[in-house]
Protein backbone atom coordinates (compact mmCIF):
# COMPACT_ATOMS: atom_id res chain seq x y z
CA UNK A 1 0.00 0.00 0.00
CA UNK A 2 1.30 3.51 -1.13
CA UNK A 3 1.49 6.28 1.55
CA UNK A 4 0.70 9.22 0.01
CA UNK A 5 1.14 13.09 1.43
CA UNK A 6 -0.56 15.65 0.24
CA UNK A 7 0.55 19.32 0.40
CA UNK A 8 -1.86 22.02 0.07
CA UNK A 9 -1.78 25.85 0.69
CA UNK A 10 -5.74 26.45 0.68
CA UNK A 11 -9.37 25.23 0.37
CA UNK A 12 -8.04 21.84 -0.83
CA UNK A 13 -10.42 20.98 -3.53
CA UNK A 14 -8.15 18.64 -5.24
CA UNK A 15 -7.59 17.14 -2.03
CA UNK A 16 -11.10 16.44 -1.43
CA UNK A 17 -11.40 14.72 -5.32
CA UNK A 18 -8.59 12.15 -4.02
CA UNK A 19 -10.64 11.63 -0.78
CA UNK A 20 -13.10 10.87 -3.25
CA UNK A 21 -11.37 9.21 -5.55
CA UNK A 22 -9.93 6.58 -2.90
CA UNK A 23 -13.66 5.56 -1.81
CA UNK A 24 -15.01 5.24 -4.42
CA UNK A 25 -12.28 2.83 -5.65
CA UNK A 26 -10.37 4.72 -8.60
CA UNK A 27 -7.55 5.12 -6.69
CA UNK A 28 -6.44 1.86 -5.22
CA UNK A 29 -3.14 0.11 -3.50
CA UNK A 30 -3.00 3.77 -1.79
CA UNK A 31 -3.85 5.55 1.61
CA UNK A 32 -3.93 9.11 2.12
CA UNK A 33 -1.32 9.09 5.43
CA UNK A 34 -1.01 12.44 5.75
CA UNK A 35 -1.52 15.97 4.66
CA UNK A 36 0.57 19.15 5.04
CA UNK A 37 0.07 22.57 4.64
CA UNK A 38 2.12 25.92 5.20
CA UNK A 39 -0.86 27.74 6.54
CA UNK A 40 -2.07 26.88 9.77
CA UNK A 41 -5.88 28.41 9.08
CA UNK A 42 -5.90 25.78 5.76
CA UNK A 43 -9.34 24.30 5.34
CA UNK A 44 -7.79 21.48 3.78
CA UNK A 45 -6.45 20.75 6.98
CA UNK A 46 -10.39 20.72 8.43
CA UNK A 47 -10.94 17.81 5.20
CA UNK A 48 -8.20 15.64 6.57
CA UNK A 49 -8.96 15.78 10.09
CA UNK A 50 -12.86 15.28 9.14
CA UNK A 51 -11.02 12.03 8.15
CA UNK A 52 -9.18 10.99 10.48
CA UNK A 53 -5.76 11.70 8.58
CA UNK A 54 -2.85 13.34 10.20
CA UNK A 55 -1.87 16.93 9.40
CA UNK A 56 1.24 18.56 9.86
CA UNK A 57 1.59 22.46 9.74
CA UNK A 58 5.22 23.42 8.73
CA UNK A 59 5.84 27.49 7.46
CA UNK A 60 8.78 28.33 5.50
CA UNK A 61 9.13 32.03 7.69
CA UNK A 62 9.56 29.57 10.77
CA UNK A 63 13.28 27.83 9.72
CA UNK A 64 16.33 29.97 9.05
CA UNK A 65 16.71 29.13 5.92
CA UNK A 66 14.96 27.30 2.77
CA UNK A 67 17.86 24.19 3.29
CA UNK A 68 16.55 23.98 6.83
CA UNK A 69 12.91 24.00 5.64
CA UNK A 70 13.43 21.57 3.22
CA UNK A 71 15.57 19.41 5.76
CA UNK A 72 12.06 19.52 8.66
CA UNK A 73 9.22 18.77 5.38
CA UNK A 74 11.65 15.82 4.24
CA UNK A 75 12.34 14.69 8.17
CA UNK A 76 8.17 14.80 8.83
CA UNK A 77 6.97 13.02 5.55
CA UNK A 78 10.45 10.15 6.11
CA UNK A 79 8.56 9.47 9.48
CA UNK A 80 5.37 8.88 7.82
CA UNK A 81 6.85 6.58 5.77
CA UNK A 82 5.38 8.51 2.19
CA UNK A 83 6.23 6.92 -0.78
CA UNK A 84 4.10 9.44 -2.98
CA UNK A 85 3.99 13.37 -2.33
CA UNK A 86 1.25 15.34 -4.43
CA UNK A 87 1.91 19.23 -4.91
CA UNK A 88 -2.11 20.06 -4.76
CA UNK A 89 -2.28 23.79 -4.45
CA UNK A 90 0.71 24.05 -3.25
CA UNK A 91 2.14 27.95 -3.51
CA UNK A 92 5.81 27.49 -1.63
CA UNK A 93 8.67 27.63 -3.62
CA UNK A 94 10.29 24.00 -2.46
CA UNK A 95 13.49 23.73 -1.54
CA UNK A 96 16.14 22.09 -3.70
CA UNK A 97 17.11 19.96 -1.17
CA UNK A 98 13.63 18.89 -0.37
CA UNK A 99 12.90 18.46 -4.70
CA UNK A 100 16.34 16.04 -4.32
CA UNK A 101 15.12 14.15 -1.81
CA UNK A 102 11.79 13.09 -3.36
CA UNK A 103 12.73 13.11 -7.37
CA UNK A 104 10.54 10.22 -9.06
CA UNK A 105 8.35 10.58 -5.70
CA UNK A 106 6.09 13.57 -5.74
CA UNK A 107 3.84 14.86 -8.26
CA UNK A 108 2.18 18.17 -9.03
CA UNK A 109 -1.11 19.21 -10.90
CA UNK A 110 -0.86 22.76 -12.91
CA UNK A 111 -4.07 24.17 -14.56
CA UNK A 112 -2.79 24.61 -18.04
CA UNK A 113 -1.63 22.48 -20.86
CA UNK A 114 2.04 22.33 -19.86
CA UNK A 115 4.39 24.03 -21.90
CA UNK A 116 1.66 26.75 -22.23
CA UNK A 117 1.05 29.20 -19.44
CA UNK A 118 3.32 27.81 -16.64
CA UNK A 119 6.47 28.56 -15.06
CA UNK A 120 7.55 31.65 -12.61
CA UNK A 121 4.72 33.57 -11.70
CA UNK A 122 1.88 31.49 -13.18
CA UNK A 123 -0.15 29.75 -10.63
CA UNK A 124 -3.55 30.12 -9.51
CA UNK A 125 -6.45 32.84 -11.45
CA UNK A 126 -3.17 33.89 -12.68
CA UNK A 127 -3.19 31.16 -15.53
CA UNK A 128 -6.65 31.56 -16.18
CA UNK A 129 -6.11 35.48 -16.44
CA UNK A 130 -3.35 34.52 -19.28
CA UNK A 131 -5.02 32.01 -20.95
CA UNK A 132 -7.79 34.49 -21.52
CA UNK A 133 -5.64 37.09 -22.31
CA UNK A 134 -4.07 35.08 -24.82
CA UNK A 135 -7.56 34.16 -26.50
CA UNK A 136 -6.58 30.31 -26.35
CA UNK A 137 -9.62 28.89 -27.73
CA UNK A 138 -8.33 25.26 -25.38
CA UNK A 139 -6.55 25.06 -22.39
CA UNK A 140 -7.09 22.10 -19.67
CA UNK A 141 -4.45 20.78 -16.68
CA UNK A 142 -1.43 18.68 -16.54
CA UNK A 143 0.00 16.24 -13.79
CA UNK A 144 3.64 16.01 -13.80
CA UNK A 145 6.51 15.26 -11.85
CA UNK A 146 8.42 17.65 -9.99
CA UNK A 147 12.09 18.67 -10.60
CA UNK A 148 14.07 21.38 -9.73
CA UNK A 149 12.79 23.74 -12.23
CA UNK A 150 9.28 25.29 -12.27
CA UNK A 151 6.42 23.14 -13.93
CA UNK A 152 9.51 21.47 -15.83
CA UNK A 153 8.89 17.93 -14.70
CA UNK A 154 8.19 14.73 -17.18
CA UNK A 155 4.37 15.23 -17.82
CA UNK A 156 2.15 12.06 -16.78
CA UNK A 157 -1.06 13.32 -18.34
CA UNK A 158 -2.94 16.02 -19.28
CA UNK A 159 -6.24 17.22 -20.63
CA UNK A 160 -8.15 19.54 -22.84
CA UNK A 161 -10.89 21.43 -21.39
CA UNK A 162 -12.34 24.21 -24.14
CA UNK A 163 -12.31 27.89 -23.06
CA UNK A 164 -16.16 29.83 -23.33
CA UNK A 165 -16.35 33.38 -24.74
CA UNK A 166 -18.03 34.42 -21.76
CA UNK A 167 -15.63 33.15 -19.80
CA UNK A 168 -14.18 34.54 -16.35
CA UNK A 169 -10.88 33.99 -14.90
CA UNK A 170 -12.91 32.08 -12.18
CA UNK A 171 -15.81 29.88 -14.32
CA UNK A 172 -12.68 28.96 -16.58
CA UNK A 173 -10.63 28.03 -13.27
CA UNK A 174 -13.70 26.02 -11.94
CA UNK A 175 -14.60 24.03 -15.34
CA UNK A 176 -11.11 23.39 -15.32
CA UNK A 177 -10.90 21.66 -11.86
CA UNK A 178 -13.73 19.85 -12.51
CA UNK A 179 -13.40 18.73 -16.63
CA UNK A 180 -9.85 17.95 -16.15
CA UNK A 181 -7.83 18.48 -12.74
CA UNK A 182 -10.17 16.11 -10.78
CA UNK A 183 -9.90 13.40 -13.29
CA UNK A 184 -6.39 13.29 -14.24
CA UNK A 185 -4.83 13.70 -10.57
CA UNK A 186 -6.29 10.75 -9.38
CA UNK A 187 -5.52 8.90 -12.04
CA UNK A 188 -2.11 9.71 -12.11
CA UNK A 189 -1.96 8.31 -8.34
CA UNK A 190 -3.49 5.25 -9.11
CA UNK A 191 -0.78 4.88 -12.07
CA UNK A 192 1.91 5.30 -9.47
CA UNK A 193 0.31 3.14 -6.59
CA UNK A 194 0.19 0.48 -9.25
CA UNK A 195 3.50 0.74 -10.62
CA UNK A 196 2.12 1.75 -13.93
CA UNK A 197 4.48 4.51 -15.51
CA UNK A 198 8.10 4.88 -15.42
CA UNK A 199 10.03 8.04 -16.03
CA UNK A 200 12.46 7.79 -19.12
CA UNK A 201 14.60 11.09 -19.09
CA UNK A 202 12.43 13.75 -19.53
CA UNK A 203 9.54 11.76 -20.28
CA UNK A 204 6.94 9.37 -18.81
CA UNK A 205 6.06 5.81 -20.23
CA UNK A 206 3.37 3.19 -19.32
CA UNK A 207 4.80 0.04 -18.30
CA UNK A 208 4.36 -2.87 -20.37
Amino acid sequence: MLKVAVLVSGGGTNLQAILDSVDAGVITNAEISLVVSNKAGAYALERAQKKGIPTEVLAPRDYDSRDAFGEALTEVLDRAGVGLVVLAGYLVILPENFVKAYYGRMINIHPSLIPSHCGEGFYGLKVHESVLARGNKVTGATVHFVDEGTDSGPIILQKAVDVAEDDTPETLQRRVMEQAEWKILPEAIDLIANDKIEIQGNLVRRKV
